[in-house]
C-alpha cells in the first residue's frame, strides 16, 4: 500500500508539471501491476495478485494499437454448505494475452484518459487446496476479452505514469465449473492496475526542438526536427517559416551576404529584400565592404545615393564633399563639375577680370573672421577661391595681402589684430599651393578707413582684407 500511495503521489504531481504529448507514431512499453477479483461460480470473491507486459503504437492521435500480457492469479472459494462444487477453493495461475485498441480522449494533453477494447486468449492450470492441480497440471485454454478505462500523465517527454480499470470476459469453465440453466453467465475477473509507460520513437505531432513546427511540418518544409535552426542563421525555423516568411533552409535568404538573423536583430534590414534602402548597393556590401548605413539610400546626405557614388561618380558615400573643396558631391553633379576634384569647385572666373594694376586693391569683400579672432569664418572661402585663383592663373603677379579694423578698442590691439588676419589668409592661400614669396602679409589696424566708423555700417565695412599687387 506504501508503494501505490508513493505512485499516486507521483501521478498528482505530474499532471501539475504537464508534459504534454501526442502518441501517433511513437511505440509505448508499459509494465503494470495491481490486483484482480474473480467472478465465477464460485461465491466469495477474492483479491489476486497481477502483473501486465504491454507493448502498443499510435496510428494517429486518437488511436493505438498493441499487445498485453502477463500473470494473473486468480482466486476463489466456495461457501461448505453449497452444493454443485467439489472443491472450497480453487486458484488459477493464468497468462493472459490479447490484442487491443486504445481510444484516446485527449491527444497531445499532460493528462490524457482512454478507453480500451481487445480480444485474446488465456491459459491457465487450476490448483485447489494444498497446491493440488484441477483436474491435472496441463495448461487449460479460455477466450480473453478485455475492456476498460484509464488514464496515462506524463512526468516526462517519455515516461508517463499509468492507471487502469478493466474487465476481463472468460469463457465458463475457468473455475472448473459449468454454469446452471438459471446462472450460465460467462466467468470474468475486474482488475486494477498502476505502472510506468515508457515511449519510445517520435510523432509527427511532436515539435522535438521547440521551434514551434511539429515534425510533420518540418518534414513537409525539410527542416530538421531535431534542430530549432535548420540554416544556423540565427532565427528558428518556426520563426522563419511563420513570422518572417524566410527560407529557413537558407541562411541568407535574399542573397545579400548577411545572415537573416543578423538582418532582423542586428541591421534592421530586410530579409526578404538584398537592397533594404533601395540605394543600389546590397546590404551585404553596404555593412561589410562600404560601411555605409543599409537603411539609408544616402548615407552622408549629400544629395548623391550611395550606389550612385560607389558605381557611377567614384565619390566617397561617408564624406559629403569627396574632395574636400568645399561643395558636396550632390551639387558638383547636378551643375557638371567633377566631386572628385578639389579644383573646380569654386566656379574660376575669366582671366581678364581678376587682373589688378600694379599699385593698385582689391577689397576681398565677404571675407569674415570669428569675433575678435583670426579665423576665418565658413562662409569666406568662396571669396578666397577667387584671390587663389588669380595667383594660380597669373604666376607673374606678387601681392601684399592687406588686414584693416575699424576704429572700435585700442589701436594697439586693433593693429594686432589685423596683422594675424592678414597672415590667416596668407596661410589658406599657401596651403592651397600658391608660394609663399609671392605674398606678404601686412596689418594696418584702423588706419585708412573707407567709411565712417559712426556707423555700424561703415564699421563693417572698414573690417576688410585687401588684395594689393606689389608687381
Amino acid at each position: 500500500m506504501k508503494h501505490i500511495f508513493r505512485l499516486l503521489i507521483l501521478v498528482a504531481v505530474s499532471a501539475q508539471i504537464g508534459f504534454a504529448q501526442n502518441l501517433d507514431g511513437k511505440w509505448a512499453l508499459g509494465f503494470h501491476g495491481g490486483g484482480n477479483m474473480w467472478v465465477n461460480d464460485l461465491n466469495k470473491l477474492k483479491v489476486g495478485p497481477g502483473a501486465e507486459l504491454m507493448v502498443r503504437y499510435g496510428l494517429s492521435t486518437r488511436f493505438s494499437l498493441g499487445l498485453a500480457t502477463g500473470w494473473e492469479l486468480l482466486k476463489a472459494s466456495q461457501d461448505p454448505t453449497s452444493a454443485g462444487n467439489p472443491y472450497g477453493y480453487l486458484k488459477d495461475d493464468a497468462i493472459p494475452a490479447s490484442l487491443i485498441a486504445w481510444y484516446h480522449f485527449s491527444p497531445g494533453k499532460s493528462f490524457a484518459p482512454y478507453a480500451y477494447l481487445g480480444v485474446g486468449g488465456m491459459m491457465y492450470k487450476r490448483r485447489t487446496t494444498g497446491n493440488i492441480y484441477v483436474p491435472s497440471d496441463k495448461w487449460q485454454s479460455s477466450i480473453h476479452i478485455p475492456f476498460g478505462v484509464g488514464f496515462e500523465t506524463f512526468v516526462s517527454k517519455k515516461v508517463s505514469v499509468n492507471v487502469d480499470l478493466g474487465y476481463r470476459l472468460l469463457d465458463d469453465w475457468t473455475d472448473y465449473r459449468k454454469g446452471t440453466s438459471d446462472n450460465n453467465m460467462m466467468d470474468s475477473y475486474a482488475t486494477a492496475k498502476v505502472g510506468l509507460n515508457f515511449y519510445f520513437g517520435t510523432s509527427k505531432s511532436d515539435d522535438d526542438d521547440g521551434d514551434r513546427l511539429t515534425n510533420g511540418e518540418e518534414e513537409k518544409l525539410g527542416t530538421d526536427p531535431t534542430k530549432a535552426d535548420t540554416d544556423g542563421d540565427g532565427l528558428n525555423d518556426g520563426d522563419e517559416a511563420m513570422k518572417y516568411k524566410t527560407d529557413p533552409l537558407k541562411a541568407d535568404s535574399d542573397g545579400d551576404g548577411l545572415k537573416d538573423g543578423e538582418e532582423l536583430n542586428t541591421y534592421k534590414t530586410d530579409p526578404m529584400k538584398a537592397d533594404t534602402d533601395g540605394d543600389g548597393l546590397s546590404d551585404g556590401d553596404e555593412v561589410m565592404k562600404y560601411k555605409t548605413d543599409p537603411l539609408k539610400a544616402d548615407t552622408d546626405g549629400d544629395g548623391l545615393n550611395d550606389g550612385d557614388e560607389v558605381m557611377k561618380y567614384k565619390s566617397d558615400p561617408l564624406k559629403v564633399d569627396t574632395d574636400g573643396g568645399t561643395v558636396n558631391d550632390g551639387t558638383e553633379v547636378a551643375r557638371g563639375s567633377d566631386p572628385l576634384n578639389a579644383m573646380d569647385d569654386v566656379p574660376k572666373p575669366k582671366k581678364e577680370e581678376l587682373k589688378v594694376e600694379v599699385g593698385k586693391a582689391i577689397t576681398l569683400e565677404g571675407v569674415l573672421f570669428l569675433t575678435g579672432s583670426a579665423q576665418i569664418g565658413p562662409n569666406s572661402e568662396l571669396i578666397l577661391e577667387k584671390a587663389y585663383n588669380t595667383l594660380a592663373q597669373n604666376p607673374e603677379i606678387v601681392v601684399e595681402i592687406q588686414g584693416y579694423t575699424d576704429n572700435t578698442g585700442g589701436k594697439t590691439t586693433n593693429m594686432k589684430l589685423s596683422q594675424a588676419r592678414a597672415e590667416s589668409v596668407k596661410g589658406w592661400l599657401v596651403a592651397k599651393g600658391i608660394a609663399a614669396e609671392r605674398i606678404t602679409a601686412r596689418g594696418y589696424g584702423p588706419d585708412k578707413p573707407v567709411a565712417d566708423n559712426k556707423t555700424k555700417e561703415g564699421r563693417q565695412k572698414n573690417r576688410r582684407i585687401e588684395f594689393f599687387r606689389v608687381k
